[in-house]
């Protein structure tokens, strides 16, 4: 299935959870923070960026924001929020699509490189945002680390989430790094909705290689949006990479 099959019209009005999930003020607070800090007196670029989950906030605090997007209904939706003066958004995919003006940040949020299904792309990625960054620019990440701890031998699935009305489970093509997140959503009928979504993963140390083959050298990581140690039991990271200042 392709990626402007998955975010359709459907999925973008159901996207926005305001005030929970991932707009929950706890989740979304430290993010804005956190990007803010690191664009500091210059302009951001948001790769795949949505609705405006993040833009939006962002814009708010002061911080020009471009964004780069390759599903027209969520541009749609973004365009509730904010209109095209305030954020600009390019319509195309993040791996090859250009965005006039300069940047000192450039930013990919809530596990999005994964939705690019080859080795290839991803890197291509990682080219794309330097292309945008000045000598002393960053590219930041938020990624998930996959689970494979988790698999028995024979099995193929992991649950990531239970709870009321939903569950999620990821099942694992080890062979090709690949992984489709199931998300069930169900009331107290015996109906359910469920929302399929593919990903390649990417462990921490792959990333870092594809940032090297982009000019890139990584500057931070921690196992959150607050700065908290990431170890071997960190289930996600937010790592900054930077282009050297004197390239």
């Amino acid at each position: 299935m392709q990626q402007e099959q998955i975010w359709d019209a459907d999925a973008a009005q159901r996207y926005d959870t305001p005030g929970t999930g991932m707009f929950a003020p706890e989740v979304l607070g430290p993010t804005v923070d956190r990007l803010a800090e690191l664009a500091g007196d210059g302009a951001a670029l948001e790769f795949a960026i949505g609705t405006g989950r993040v833009a939006v906030p962002l814009v708010e605090r002061g911080i020009p924001v471009t964004g780069i997007e390759l599903s027209l209904p969520m541009v749609e939706q973004l365009r509730t929020k904010a209109d095209e003066a305030t954020i600009p958004v390019i319509v195309g995919d993040m791996a090859t699509t250009r965005a006039p003006g300069a940047y000192t940040l450039v930013y990919l949020v809530y596990n999005t490189i994964s939705n690019l299904l080859t080795q290839a792309e991803q890197v291509e990625c990682f080219r794309n945002a330097a292309r945008h960054l000045a000598p002393g620019g960053r590219f930041l990440i938020e990624l998930w680390v996959p689970e494979l701890r988790k698999l028995p031998p024979g099995q193929t699935a992991t649950v990531w989430h239970s709870g009321p009305g939903s569950i999620g489970l990821d099942t694992y093509d080890v062979l090709r790094q690949h992984v489709v997140s199931h998300h069930f959503r169900f009331d107290e009928t015996t109906r359910a909705r469920l929302f399929r979504s593919p990903h390649r993963y990417i462990w921490p140390a792959e990333l870092d290689l594809m940032a090297q083959l982009a000019g890139f050298e990584l500057e931070s990581r921690h196992a959150d949006w607050t700065g908290a140690e990431f170890t071997a039991e960190s289930r996600s990271h937010v790592s900054v990479y930077r282009i050297p200042p004197t390239r």
